[in-house]
């Protein structure tokens, strides 16, 4: 289940993630934290449609109709739009508006959770 880099990189990924999520306070490292985080999650897709025979997989062995591929892709929508809602509370963050700091930090918690769920069932999904 966990053979794959991709898994290893998504779970190291995930640490840092934690990191910042912890120390929130320091602004620099949460900020570059999580933006290197998002920016390894929108590259994902892009490197595993370049790398990795999805057509096989998806298309000739019929996993597309897979409850488990639907429950990731569904996670992995969920995922990308706590992202945007956390980009657009932290730029008001960044102007000094503290009225969304509440926000920000339950959809924070919302995006662990979920990125979490994401990087097992992307393990599942693994080819050993």
């Amino acid at each position: 289940m966990l053979t794959a880099a991709t898994v290893w990189a998504a779970l190291l990924t995930y640490a840092v993630m934690l990191v910042a999520f912890r120390y929130a306070k320091q602004r620099a490292f949460h900020v570059l934290g999580m933006i290197s985080v998002i920016l390894f999650d929108l590259g994902m897709p892009v490197y595993l449609y370049l790398y990795k025979d999805w057509y096989r997989r998806l298309i000739v062995e019929s996993e597309l109709t897979s409850f488990l591929v639907w429950i990731h892709f569904m996670m992995l929508v969920m995922m990308y739009a706590l992202y945007v809602m956390q980009v657009k509370t932290a730029l008001r963050l960044l102007r000094c508006d503290n009225s969304v700091r509440i926000d920000h930090r339950a959809q924070g918690r919302a995006v662990l959770l979920v990125r979490a769920l994401v990087i097992f069932t992307g393990a599942l999904l693994v080819e050993s």
